[in-house]
């Protein structure tokens, strides 16, 4: 009896010759590394050197961050991931009234490049690739990080990394939204000429799935989503005069990956086809760089459990492969600890370990696309495209990503298949070990990470401290300027890196913006 995917898709017990009935390999294949770039974005892939292995990190003070960046440093990390308190998501100081409570809670506070520059003190930014999760204040956590690298003596053209700026995706999953639509894609597009201009090396767009599926899509309504968002930064930047190989070449993607690895794998594949099909078709992209869908991936928070959580440890093994074996270009692997609370350091070194026995224990880095020519994986990777096409043509036909946005198409099509979830899930349909089979009748006891709630009250004294000492005048002008250029047309991130130099606050940055651009307010609201 056939079974369903997570997208609902068929899956056969059996597949034979038949599941690839006309089927032109050179057309759905080709060479790894070569168009459609189904078997990876690179010739070799971890041939040559495995993934880079990040691990997302970030609470408390910028002291306290920075001493856990160090240690996974020492562990074996290649890449750095920050994680942002929510008042810094938002754009708002810690010492607002909004940020009461929240502050340091889920990631690093950061109000200045006070903050920034201890967050990242002792740390050699010229060598080491870091990924930021920041989305609306993208521009400002940026600059803040480029002049902390300005003051070590690394050179712009030294950094790597990459910030997320997938605005798109707050209004229909996550929520940390600060400005409407068209001024956040108007940001974006500043950014892309900015980077490609003073930061060559950056990735300025991290284009992302993950946090639809942790609000309940299914594979194909992820990447489908996604690569609708992403359509929409092309065409914007487009319109805002770039060539698109100028910016294609620095967009990268961020997915998730379940415990269903099957359809990972061929979830994965699929999106790399489609968007170098779309990128060649629709946009005429000519660097074949411009067509490279390249990815990080994050194992699937959602997927955790409270109950029994040294389960989550093989879990998150199992999706990790799934992202290893769908070709990822860098990897998060979450703490087992983290559906009760911050990882801690043991957790999060565990964490670390289970991409190092992946990388170098096993046997997946040996040679590219090890699925391709699998009667399932084929079949699979082709209805996951099929299936993700169509919605994206969905999508279009109400005007757009941004337009269907508005009028809440994907935030209720993910709405109603985690609806779907959680009543598969309540009846025992879906099994979730731990949680509705396989029950302890007690659980163990578990110490977890807990965030002093003195933070808020140190960072508003030194917020206070910074406003004392700081040059006021040169504060207030530098504001000006940058709310003068978002009245016009002007690139807003060269009068906001001075605002920050001057020791202008993440806040007072967000805030002369939202006096020119507004607050977003979802329609649903009202």
């Amino acid at each position: 009896m056939a079974r369903e995917s997570e997208s609902g898709l068929p899956i056969e017990p059996v597949y034979g010759p038949e599941a690839l009935d006309g089927w032109d390999p050179a057309e759905k294949l080709g060479e790894p590394g070569e168009y459609p770039y189904t078997r990876g974005v690179y010739p070799t892939m971890y041939t040559g050197r495995p993934w880079t292995v990040r691990q997302y990190a970030g609470f408390g003070t910028a002291s306290e961050s920075n001493a856990r960046y160090r240690r996974l440093i020492a562990h074996g990390t290649t890449g750095l991931s920050v994680a942002f308190d929510l008042p810094t998501q938002m754009g708002h100081d810690s010492d607002a009234p909004l940020a009461h409570g929240e502050v340091g809670r889920v990631g690093v506070a950061v109000d200045s490049v006070e903050d920034m520059r201890v967050l990242f003190g002792g740390i050699p930014l010229e060598r080491v690739s870091t990924s930021m999760t920041i989305n609306a204040p993208a521009a400002v956590l940026l600059l803040l990080y480029q002049l902390v690298a300005e003051e070590q003596g690394a050179g712009p053209g030294q950094l790597t990394g990459t910030i997320q700026n997938d605005v798109l995706k707050e209004y229909i999953a996550r929520g940390t939204y600060i400005f409407p639509p068209k001024p956040s894609l108007r940001l974006t597009a500043d950014i892309f000429q900015y980077c490609r201009a003073e930061l060559p090396r950056w990735n300025t767009i991290s284009i992302s799935g993950y946090h639809m599926a942790e609000a309940g899509a299914s594979p194909v309504q992820e990447i489908a989503f996604t690569l609708a968002n992403g359509i929409e930064y092309v065409r914007t930047a487009v319109a805002a005069g770039m060539d698109v190989d100028d910016f294609a070449p620095r967009l990268s993607f961020f997915f998730v990956a379940r415990t269903t690895l099957l359809e990972e794998v061929a979830k994965f594949r699929a999106a790399r086809r489609i968007w170098a099909r779309v990128m060649r078709e629709e946009f005429g992209a000519r660097n074949p760089k411009s067509l490279m869908l390249r990815f990080h991936t994050q194992t699937a928070g959602v997927q955790l459990t409270a109950q029994q959580p040294e389960v989550n440890l093989v879990r998150v093994s199992v999706q990790a492969l799934a992202a290893v074996l769908g070709g990822t270009q860098s990897l998060h692997t979450n703490s087992f600890d983290e559906a009760i609370a911050l990882p801690t350091d043991t957790s999060a070194r565990l964490a670390l370990r289970t991409q190092q026995v992946l990388a170098h224990e096993t046997d997946v880095t040996a040679t590219v696309d090890p699925f391709a020519g699998s009667y399932v994986m084929e079949r699979l990777t082709d209805d996951v495209e099929a299936a993700a096409v169509d919605l994206m043509g969905r999508v279009e036909e109400l005007g757009g990503a941004v337009e269907a946005i508005e009028r809440g198409f994907q935030k209720g099509e993910i709405e109603r298949n985690a609806y779907r979830i959680a009543q598969e899930t309540d009846s025992g349909e879906r099994v979730v070990v731990g949680v509705n089979r396989f029950r302890l009748d007690e659980e163990e006891p578990y110490e977890p990470l807990r965030v002093d709630p003195a933070i808020e009250a140190r960072q508003t004294e030194r917020l206070a401290a910074l406003r004392a000492e700081r040059d006021r005048q040169a504060v207030t002008t530098a504001l000006t300027a940058l709310r003068k250029a978002a009245e016009g047309d002007d690139n807003v991130l060269y009068p906001m890196r001075e605002a920050l130099r001057a020791r202008a606050t993440v806040g007072e940055v967000c805030g002369a913006l939202r006096e020119v651009w507004g607050a977003y307010v979802p329609s649903d609201a009202f």
